[in-house]
């Protein structure tokens, strides 16, 4: 009874079921010693494993003639021509965050950077995207201010630009907000790393900060939703050292420029184990390691507490033989330790030795390749109803209501976050935090990056098929809005607990509408990450798939630069004037003042999206346009405002453009409406961009003109500087108070 007992507690402090462990003793033909058990529990957790999930991704697009590498490895790749290739990719930190907001936040950004110069990639630019609960409470205030220092200092001091991103508020993630980082690097096409082991007695080589008791069962520990007791898993979150890594990076940079590296990975999730174990499955051949050589930071640390341990700034590579001395070098060179750790076998077994003793002895292909794949159930959302009833506030209420949005924190500036991070460093970033995808040059070259995280958690709520749809295409708006060319996405699926089978259905319904929109926009997904179990006490987050997109300028210098605003410029709507409020902050802020139910996402209109963004970049090409801005959260004022303010501009709204009605609803619809597929442009160019429009079939109306000094709506003048004090300083008041 006790042994029995004993097994069932060790068996929930490895989040493993009966069924998971029956198949453990079948592999080993006995049963686990403690650390065998340690090791198949992080590999088969569901943040290393995606048992709940791998079966809807593999259904993901992720072939086209530009990709070099998707799904699989450390991160995707994509080919941008003249040898340049652009490495990219999003991870989650989540429940770290939410522990320990600052270091969780700061080793999120650390590895997802890794994965990026494990590829042979120099990392250009990071971007973020974050959850967060209602701003107005401590707890939340506490948790923004630690996650924006993570990202800050990790990133400053990598000395790499955080360039964008998005944050959002919302009550539903009081329990559990999000962190979310994108890093994005540039290799050339010929010096490319991967992790695919290969070469029996390779040295297998230890490189970067000596390992400690930080993070153990981390992998674990984001694979399990939280209770009332989840402080005490406060010990599972890595600790961070920026300074090391660069030193790391810079390292293993120097050493790819040689002919030395057999294969390359960085020790993340799970750490060593998980590191040796995917390089040996990938290599089909074995590995076996001596655990006296692991370089320790703390003594008397147990081989499981080494194997599980997720110190951060590790890397293990596969050298060729008899490169052992040159490697140490340059690793000298960088004042980092290195050491040999093992070698390559052809046992397909991974061997771990103390004292010349095998503590432990496990097929490497039955715990990385054939991890449990679950087919949960799941049932569609239930759609919900459209409110069809609305109290319009009067026309000549407006001003008062583009002041009650600007003070919603998800519309007002987050300066108070950009303005924490470097976004300069490296000098190649034009276009910096604002609005829409930031813009990084492609150092040495003529081509800059376009760049962006974005997803509308309501519209997902809601419904998570087209909420989805809508992510994947405002992150194509919002590139296409820099004159840039969308070419692939990276994904974060934010999703509570997937044994229930209604969030298991949110899930399934959003990679369904992923892959419907990335297949007609010709997008492939070339890497990602799954967040499950984003949940407490039962109560989950609204689905949350973010997108993370690139795009490309070829010729930057072709761009027109002394295209800047003046007054009288010409304001334009590309698209279908809006007569949908449903699920909008208009909505949300303004008519119900909660989120309880905003009825569904407007409907998606892939004919408009493709036309009006292939029309975008051909007034881009023909430098037609000064500014461009898509139209989402806010409508047609919001985003208006967004690109204007910054500038020192207001507008002029016309007359006809809000169809010189008396009618409060439709003035209201056209203004803060949210449609699929629209764009506001500003231009001097009027007539060839009229002449062009009819040409391509293309909905134009004028919006108005530019303004110096004030915005002008159905004769109500805001004043610029009131606009832009409400813009500014609302998201500081909220800090504050």
């Amino acid at each position: 009874m006790d042994k029995l007992n004993n097994l069932k507690e060790l068996l929930n402090i490895h989040n493993l079921n009966n069924l998971e462990y029956k198949k453990i003793t079948e592999i080993l033909k006995r049963e686990p010693n403690l650390l065998e058990l340690g090791i198949y529990s992080v590999m088969w957790s569901e943040h290393c494993s995606y048992k709940s999930s791998k079966k809807w991704l593999k259904q993901l697009p992720s072939k086209s003639k530009i990709v070099i590498c998707g799904p699989g490895e450390n991160a995707g790749i994509i080919d941008i021509g003249d040898n340049d290739s652009i490495v990219f990719k999003i991870e989650s930190h989540n429940h770290p965050s939410y522990l320990e907001p600052f270091q969780g936040a700061a080793t999120g950004v650390g590895g997802i950077l890794r994965d990026i110069f494990t590829m042979g990639a120099r990392p250009i630019a990071i971007l973020d995207s974050l959850r967060f609960g209602d701003i107005k409470q401590k707890k939340q205030k506490y948790l923004l201010s630690g996650v924006v220092s993570g990202i800050s200092n990790y990133g400053n001091c990598m000395g790499i630009p955080t360039v964008g991103g998005e944050c959002y508020f919302n009550e539903d993630y009081n329990k559990n907000i999000l962190v979310n980082a994108m890093a994005v690097g540039v290799a050339k096409k010929n010096k490319l790393f991967f992790s695919k082991a290969a070469g029996i007695n390779n040295p297998v080589i230890y490189v970067g900060a000596k390992t400690g008791k930080d993070g153990i069962h981390g992998a674990t520990m984001a694979s399990a939703e939280f209770d009332d007791n989840s402080k005490q898993k406060k010990p599972t979150v890595q600790v961070g050292d920026p300074f090391t890594e660069k030193l790391v990076m810079e390292a293993c940079l120097e050493l790819m420029q040689t002919n030395m590296i057999v294969a390359i990975q960085d020790m993340g999730a799970a750490g060593l184990t998980c590191s040796s174990f995917e390089m040996a499955a990938k290599g089909n051949c074995g590995i076996e390691l001596n655990i006296n050589k692991i370089p320790l930071r703390e003594k008397d640390m147990s081989p499981y507490e080494i194997m599980l341990s997720e110190s951060q700034e590790r890397m293990l590579i596969i050298l060729k033989k008899g490169c052992e001395k040159k490697a140490k070098k340059i690793f000298d060179k960088w004042d980092l330790d290195m050491s040999v750790i093992g070698k390559i076998t052809n046992s397909k077994k991974m061997i771990i030795k103390k004292d010349n003793s095998v503590i432990a002895d496990i097929p490497i292909a039955l715990t990385e390749k054939n991890t449990p794949e679950y087919k949960r159930p799941w049932v569609k959302p239930k759609k919900v109803k459209k409110i069809k009833k609305f109290v319009f506030p009067k026309k000549n209420k407006v001003k008062e209501v583009i002041f009650e949005l600007l003070k919603s924190p998800n519309l007002t500036s987050k300066k108070w976050i950009w303005e924490q991070y470097d976004h300069m460093v490296m000098c190649d970033t034009i276009k910096p935090p604002s609005y829409g995808a930031a813009i990084v040059r492609v150092h040495g070259t003529k081509k800059s990056l376009a760049m962006t995280t974005d997803c509308n958690s309501n519209y997902c709520k809601y419904d998570p098929f087209i909420g989805t749809i809508h992510a994947v295409s405002e992150a194509r708006r919002n590139i296409i809005s820099t004159g840039a060319v969308p070419l692939a996405i990276t994904n974060n699926l934010n999703f509570g607990n997937p044994e229930d089978k209604n969030i298991m259905g949110q899930f399934v319904m959003s990679v369904k509408g992923m892959i419907n929109s990335c297949k007609k926009y010709s997008l492939p997904v070339i890497s990602g990450n799954v967040s499950l179990y984003n949940e407490t006490n039962k109560i989950g987050i609204s689905p949350t798939p973010v997108i993370g997109m690139i795009g490309l300028i070829k010729n930057t210098n072709s761009r027109n630069k002394k295209n800047l605003i003046k007054e009288n410029d010409k304001i334009y709507l590309i698209g279908k004037k809006t007569n949908n409020i449903s699920c909008s902050s208009f909505l949300e802020r303004i008519i119900l003042k909660n989120n309880k139910n905003l009825g569904p996402p407007p409907p998606i209109n892939y004919n408009e999206e493709i036309k009006n963004g292939n029309f975008v970049l051909n007034l881009f090409k023909n430098n037609l346009i000064k500014c461009c801005n898509d139209i989402s959260s806010g409508g047609i004022i919001i985003s208006l405002l967004k690109m204007l303010i910054n500038k020192e501009f207001g507008a002029e709204i016309k007359e006809s453009f809000i169809n010189n009605s008396t009618n409060d609803e439709k003035f209201y619809q056209i203004l803060f409406g949210e449609n699929s597929g629209n764009y506001i442009v500003i231009t001097n160019n009027e007539e060839k961009v009229k002449k062009l429009a009819k040409k391509n079939k293309v909905n134009l109306f004028k919006i108005g003109t530019t303004k110096k000094n004030y915005l002008n709506i159905n004769n109500q003048i805001i004043k610029l500087n009131e606009l832009k004090n409400n813009f500014e300083n609302n998201f500081f008041n909220y800090i504050n108070n």
